[in-house]
C-alpha cells in the first residue's frame, strides 16, 4: 500500500487559502448535524514520526466547536495501564453519542511502535490484530464513525524535521531516541507499517493514505477525508432514521390486516417447533442435590480458608479475575457473593452491582461500562448482573433492537477473549432455581420485613415470561459458554449446595492456573 504512495503531491500557497475557508466552514456545520443526530466520531492519526500529526490535530480542530471534542495523545503505558487489558485504555476513551475523540497515536502502538521494540512478540500479534478488528467493528456497528488517517513522509523527510526539532531548544524534547531508531531502521518498521495497514483496513473501518511530505496539501486532504465521512455516515443515519419510521408504520398497517393472523400462527408454530429442537441445558441441572447443615458448614469453613490464601497469592503473581453472577431473581447471587467474599482481603476486590445504565452510560457503547470496571492485574472484580442483560432482559423487553442482541454474542465473547488473552481467569455462573423455589423464596422475602426491599412489583411481573427468558437463557450458554470462558450452571435450590459449588469452581480454577504458571 505504502509503495504506491505518490509523495510528491503538493498544493500552492494561493490555492490552499483559497479552499481552506470553505472546508473550516463545513466542518464546523458537519460537527453540529452530527451532535444533533448523535454521531459519536472517532478520528485516529497515526503514521510517521515527525509527519505532522499533533500539527495537523491543531489545525483541524481550529474548525470545531471545543464543547464538542476531546484530544487523546496516546503515549507509553502508565503503570494502571500496563495493569489492565490491552483495549481498556481505549474503551475508557471512546466518546459518547454527537461528541468527537481525536487520537494523536491509538491501539495501533501495540503493533507498530511495542512491536518494534520487541514488547509484542511475534507470538502476540494475531491476537493484538484480532482486537484491534473487533473493538472498531463493534463501536461501528454501535453507531460510531471511525476516521482511520495514516501521515506518510519518507526517511530522508523525517531525518530533515527530526534534526530541524533538535536544533531548537524548545522542540528538541519531541524527538526521542525511539524516533531516531525507528529512523535509522526506517524501511523495517514501514514493512510492520504496511502489515498493520493490511489487516486492519476493513470496509467498516478503512485507512485513509495522507501524503504528507507538503504540510499545505496534507491539511486540505484531511479536512476533506473528514467532511466526505461526516457527510456520508450524517446521510447514513438519516436514511436509518427514515427506514425504522417506515418499518414501524408498515408493522403497524401489518398488525390490521386480515393475513397478520395467520403469519402469527405460522410463526407460533415455527417457535414451539424450535424449542422442542433445541438443547436445553438449564433442564439437565439437577436441583435436587443439596447439603445438610453440617455438609455445608464443614465445607465452607475449609474453601473460604483456602480463598483467603490464593487471593494473596493472585496479588503476589499479579493475576486479574473477573466474575460474573447471573440467574433467576431470588436465585442466591448475593448470598453466594457474600460467602465467597467473606474471607477476601476487601482491598483486593470490588463487587459491581448492575442496574439499569444511566443517561451516561446509555450514550456510549452498551460493553463501555463494564470495560471500566475491569480489574487491573491482581484483583478481583465481581459482577452482580453483567454484561448479559443485553441478550436476557434487554432482548426481551425491547430496550434493543434484535440485530443489536444477536451481534452480542460475538461482542462479549470477544470481550472475555480479550481478558482471558490479557492474563485474567474468567468464570460466569448462572443461578438456577425452578419456579416454585422462586415462588417460595419471594413469599418469604414479602413476609420478613429485613427482606422485604428484595422483593419488587417487578419481579413477580418477570416471572409471568418465565419461558421467554428460559429460551434466552439456554440460548445464550450455548452462543458464549467458551473454554476460556465457561458459564456454569449452580444448581439453586439448596442455598447451601450453592454456595459450595461457586467457591470450589472459583478455588479450583485459580489453583489450576497456579499450578501452570510454576
Amino acid at each position: 500500500m505504502l509503495e504506491k504512495v505518490d509523495l510528491t503531491k503538493k498544493i500552492s500557497k494561493e490555492e490552499y487559502r483559497e479552499k481552506m475557508p470553505v472546508l473550516e466552514a463545513k466542518i464546523g456545520r458537519l460537527q453540529r448535524e452530527c451532535k444533533a443526530l448523535n454521531i459519536p466520531i472517532m478520528i485516529v492519526f497515526e503514521g510517521f514520526g515527525a509527519a505532522g500529526k499533533g500539527l495537523q490535530i491543531g489545525h483541524l480542530i481550529q474548525s470545531m466547536d471545543p464543547r464538542g471534542f476531546e484530544v487523546h495523545p496516546i503515549k507509553n503505558e502508565t503503570e494502571e495501564e500496563k495493569m489492565h487489558p490491552f483495549m481498556w485504555r481505549f474503551w475508557t476513551k471512546t466518546p459518547a453519542r454527537g461528541r468527537i475523540a481525536i487520537y494523536d497515536g491509538s491501539w495501533y502502538r501495540r503493533v507498530l511502535i511495542d512491536r518494534f521494540e520487541k514488547r509484542t512478540k511475534n507470538k502476540d500479534l494475531p491476537a493484538a490484530f484480532h482486537s484491534i478488528n473487533s473493538f472498531e467493528e463493534q463501536l461501528v456497528e454501535d453507531g460510531n464513525l471511525i476516521i482511520k488517517l495514516f501521515l506518510d513522509i519518507d526517511k530522508k523527510e523525517q531525518k530533515k524535521r527530526f534534526d530541524k526539532l533538535e536544533k531548537n531548544k524548545e522542540t528538541a524534547w519531541r524527538v526521542s531516541q525511539g524516533d531516531r531508531e525507528r529512523n535509522a531502521h526506517y524501511d523495517e518498521y514501514a514493512a510492520m507499517m504496511e502489515d498493520m495497514l493490511f489487516k486492519t483496513d476493513t470496509d467498516y473501518a478503512p485507512w485513509t493514505i495522507i501524503e504528507s511530505m507538503d504540510r499545505r496539501f496534507a491539511t486540505v486532504k484531511i479536512y476533506t477525508t473528514v467532511i466526505k465521512a461526516m457527510a456520508d455516515q450524517i446521510e447514513k443515519v438519516k436514511r436509518q432514521n427514515e427506514k425504522k419510521a417506515a418499518d414501524k408504520a408498515a408493522a403497524a398497517a401489518a398488525v390490521n390486516a386480515a393475513a397478520a393472523d395467520v403469519i402469527d400462527e405460522i410463526a407460533k408454530e415455527a417457535d414451539a417447533e424450535m424449542k422442542e429442537l433445541q438443547v436445553s441445558i438449564l433442564s439437565k441441572a439437577d436441583l435436587s442435590l443439596a447439603y445438610t447443615r453440617e455438609e455445608y458448614k464443614e465445607k465452607l469453613d475449609k474453601l473460604q480458608a483456602k480463598i483467603e490464601k490464593l487471593h494473596g497469592e493472585l496479588y503476589r503473581r499479579r493475576i486479574p479475575v473477573v466474575l460474573g453472577f447471573e440467574g433467576w431473581d431470588a436465585g442466591g447471587k448475593g448470598g453466594a457473593i457474600k460467602r465467597l467474599t467473606a474471607k477476601m482481603d476487601p482491598r483486593g476486590y470490588v463487587v459491581n452491582p448492575t442496574a439499569s445504565p444511566n443517561d451516561i452510560e446509555k450514550a456510549h457503547h452498551y460493553l463501555w461500562r463494564f470495560w471500566r470496571a475491569m480489574p487491573k492485574d491482581g484483583h478481583v472484580a465481581i459482577f452482580d448482573r453483567t454484561w448479559y442483560g443485553r441478550v436476557m432482559v434487554e432482548r426481551l423487553e425491547g430496550f434493543c433492537t434484535e440485530a443489536e442482541w444477536k451481534r452480542a454474542y460475538k461482542e462479549i465473547n470477544d470481550m472475555e477473549r480479550d481478558l482471558t488473552d490479557a492474563g485474567a481467569i474468567v468464570i460466569k455462573f448462572w443461578m438456577h432455581i425452578d419456579k416454585d423455589e422462586q415462588e417460595r423464596r419471594f413469599k418469604e422475602r414479602q413476609e420478613n420485613p429485613e427482606k422485604q426491599w428484595k422483593i419488587t412489583d417487578e419481579d413477580w411481573r418477570n416471572r409471568e415470561k418465565w419461558d421467554q427468558y428460559e429460551d434466552a437463557v439456554n440460548e445464550m450458554l450455548m452462543r458464549t459458554s467458551t473454554d476460556y470462558a465457561p458459564w456454569v450452571v449452580v444448581e439453586g435450590n439448596s442455598k447451601y449446595y450453592a454456595r459450595v459449588k461457586v467457591l470450589k469452581t472459583v478455588v479450583d480454577a485459580i489453583e489450576e492456573r497456579l499450578k501452570k504458571e510454576e
